[in-house]
């Protein structure tokens, strides 16, 4: 009995059937969702303390944190979906499209 780990190749990103381009494009939007989650997890907690008025008989910053923050999350993941989604019908088009001759 062998006790030499099995050597496991990592799945090469799938890279058929996608335009030139939807991979990069796929990255910077994934970076910028993540700028917009950093922003709204972090940096409200940062200056909570500048944000001092009253929102519905609370103070913002603690509605922020408990409630505006999950809402940014949701948000978030929607947006990313309906633009991959575009993204994905957009490339699916393309690939069915007959080749100009």
């Amino acid at each position: 009995m062998s006790t030499e780990p099995a050597s496991i190749a990592a799945p090469a990103a799938p890279q058929q059937g996608h335009p030139p381009g939807y991979w990069q494009r796929n990255r910077r939007l994934i970076g910028l969702l993540l700028a917009v989650w950093f922003a709204a997890t972090f940096g409200v907690l940062f200056f909570a303390r500048e944000l001092s008025f009253q929102w519905l008989n609370w103070p913002f910053s603690f509605w922020f944190a408990a409630q505006g923050a999950l809402l940014m999350y949701v948000v978030i993941v929607a947006l990313y979906a309906r633009v991959m989604n575009r993204a994905d019908e957009a490339a699916r088009q393309q690939d069915e499209a007959p080749p100009l001759a």
